[in-house]
């Protein structure tokens, strides 16, 4: 089929448009470009996270085509099909950040054996982390069955591990109580992984709210301490210091979780919008919560660390969570446009089964 973008009303999520258009050949490079082929990728609520902030943080400013539609990011595969740069082979596979779309043409450079960095002029000014693409051949972590894990949780759980650092490097703020809502999402999941490693450590009481159709999925990951429904979150103990990660983005659930714990509210860190719909404007609850940005932390650490040390840490971790998903999770395949477009709008609507992580085979 010819090459396509699924594009996104920045104003109506809910209105998209397959968008087919001719299949750029290497005539199209300039020298020093390359076009890859976008093989598969994970579709999952942190995608629409990225559509809902795309304003406020930029992430619509990665593949610009109007002020009117956008096109979402997704982090997966692709693979080279023509190349006017000496240094990047045809036929080499990369993980990174793609378009919701088929073919992208990029400008490498900082290229090395295992990774180069995306030089096209309109996201230089962009952050790092989203630029940076892994050449699969020199990946120590990479193994072809396992690209549907990675491109499903390998960016979400970077973000997990960044949170959990951000919190221990700031002792959790004196917070006791760490409640993680949309606690089914896959981001709270690998933030609550990580924090039960913790509890040798720290004494800290992991709380995870959730819809009440995804309490015994929840529980049964044995990461929280207490899993509640949202209309249960009266039963958290005011009378402890509590810090809040919010990956709902609900105004009520914040809300009412203000209300509900007062002073003992050490710190509102505000990650995803997982209930984009429920989200308040100007002067909202959510006002009182800082926004986390996760390549902060990460810039911050790598200067602390160094780039190695820091993709050592992180890749200890990433092992440790990986070893065990595959007791809980179900990889599903979607293929092609139509089958993407297919899964856009359940996803933008919450209604996805937490226990089944989507990748989309183009």
């Amino acid at each position: 089929m010819p090459a396509f973008d699924i594009q996104v009303n920045r104003k109506n999520f809910h209105d998209y448009k397959i968008v087919e258009k001719a299949t750029p050949t290497a005539d199209d490079l300039a020298d020093g470009q390359i076009l890859v082929k976008v093989d598969q990728f994970a579709f999952t609520s942190n995608n629409i996270t990225y559509a809902t902030v795309g304003e406020m943080v930029g992430y619509w400013n990665f593949f610009p085509v109007s002020d009117d539609w956008g096109i979402i990011p997704m982090w997966g595969f692709s693979d080279v099909v023509a190349s006017k740069n000496e240094n990047v082979k045809v036929g080499e596979r990369f993980y990174g950040y793609y378009p919701m779309g088929s073919h992208l043409i990029m400008s490498p450079k900082s290229i090395k054996p295992t990774s180069f960095m995306d030089g096209i002029e309109h996201r230089q000014a962009l952050p790092v982390i989203y630029n940076n693409y892994i050449n699969t051949k020199t990946d120590s972590s990479y193994s072809k069955k396992g690209e549907p894990i990675q491109s499903l949780f390998r960016p979400l759980f970077t973000t997990s591990f960044l949170i959990d650092d951000f919190m221990d490097d700031n002792d959790f703020f004196g917070g006791k109580q760490i409640i993680l809502t949309s606690a089914s999402s896959k981001t709270a999941i690998g933030l609550a992984f990580l924090l039960a490693q913790r509890k040798g450590a720290k004494d800290l009481n992991i709380i995870g709210l959730t819809s009440a159709g995804n309490v015994d999925f929840v529980k049964d990951l044995g990461y929280y301490d207490t899993v509640l429904s949202y209309d249960q979150a009266e039963q958290i103990a005011k009378d402890q210091t509590s810090v809040i990660v919010d990956f709902s983005g609900n105004e009520r659930v914040q809300a009412s979780l203000q209300i509900h714990l007062g002073n003992q509210l050490v710190y509102n860190c505000l990650v995803g919008m997982v209930d984009w719909t429920q989200r308040g404007g100007k002067g909202s609850a959510a006002q009182n919560g800082k926004f986390f940005f996760a390549p902060t932390q990460a810039v911050k650490r790598n200067k602390e660390w160094g780039v190695a040390g820091f993709q050592q840490k992180l890749g200890m971790a990433w092992m440790q969570f990986t070893n065990q998903i595959g007791d809980w999770m179900t990889v599903q395949n979607t293929n092609g446009a139509e089958g993407l477009a297919g899964l856009y709008l359940p996803m933008l609507d919450g209604k996805v089964d937490p226990k089944i992580g989507h990748i989309v085979q183009l």
